[in-house]
């Protein structure tokens, strides 16, 4: 499996022949890339920084809700919450379980609480999990560590940060990625591999460099 990041809270992960792209962004973002041709596009929510699927350049399936099985990957989305008032704030997301390879992913949104036991029984033990850390519309830097914690995955991926890339208004309200690691061993790629049995333990931290799909001149 290869997992690369184009920015914000998107990914692209390659599992067998399946590509799977996550919340692809509107230009709001800053960030700039191409969203290539994939089988499924998961959108959490309706926000234009995580649904922009106009941008995709092919897909055979918007999943948003409800569960999707598609040669050999699973995919269920689970109703959760963008905020700690019950969606009263900024409404509803789903997060996603992606079953491939005999392992287990959770992109965990704009998740903007802490889990439950309900969401946490539904998430089940996962090997990998995308969450963000930058704060203000999402959990901050200190609550995703008490995720990280919930869940105990293998690696964890941060997202949904400031950056360089990003726009001048996320420069301003986002934490950056040294707020989340802190004093924390952590690694740095362009492209992260795994297997199920290159997993490490305990928990890794894993931060994906920009890596943008550009169209070719």
């Amino acid at each position: 499996m290869r997992i690369r990041w184009l920015g914000h809270s998107c990914f692209l992960i390659e599992t067998g022949n399946v590509k799977i792209l996550t919340d692809p962004y509107n230009s709001s973002t800053g960030y700039k890339a191409s969203f290539p041709e994939v089988d499924l596009v998961l959108v959490s929510h309706e926000h234009g920084d995580h649904n922009c699927v106009k941008k995709v350049k092919a897909f055979k399936k918007v999943l948003k809700e409800g569960t999707e099985e598609f040669d050999g990957v699973k995919i269920t989305a689970i109703p959760y919450f963008h905020d700690n008032a019950q969606g009263a704030k900024r409404g509803k997301i789903s997060l996603f379980r992606i079953e491939a390879e005999d392992m287990v992913l959770a992109f965990l949104s704009d998740l903007g609480t802490l889990l439950t036991e309900k969401e946490l029984e539904a998430l089940g033990q996962p090997n990998v999990i995308f969450l963000p850390v930058g704060g203000f519309f999402t959990i901050g830097p200190d609550e995703a560590w008490k995720v990280i914690d919930q869940l105990k995955p293998n690696i964890a991926i941060p997202m949904h940060y400031k950056t360089k890339y990003a726009s001048f208004f996320l420069k301003t309200v986002l934490r950056d990625l040294d707020a989340f690691v802190k004093d924390h061993p952590y690694e740095q790629l362009d492209v992260l591999e795994i297997t199920k049995e290159n997993l490490p333990e305990p928990t890794k931290i894993v931060s994906l460099n920009f890596n943008p799909i550009l169209e070719k001149a």
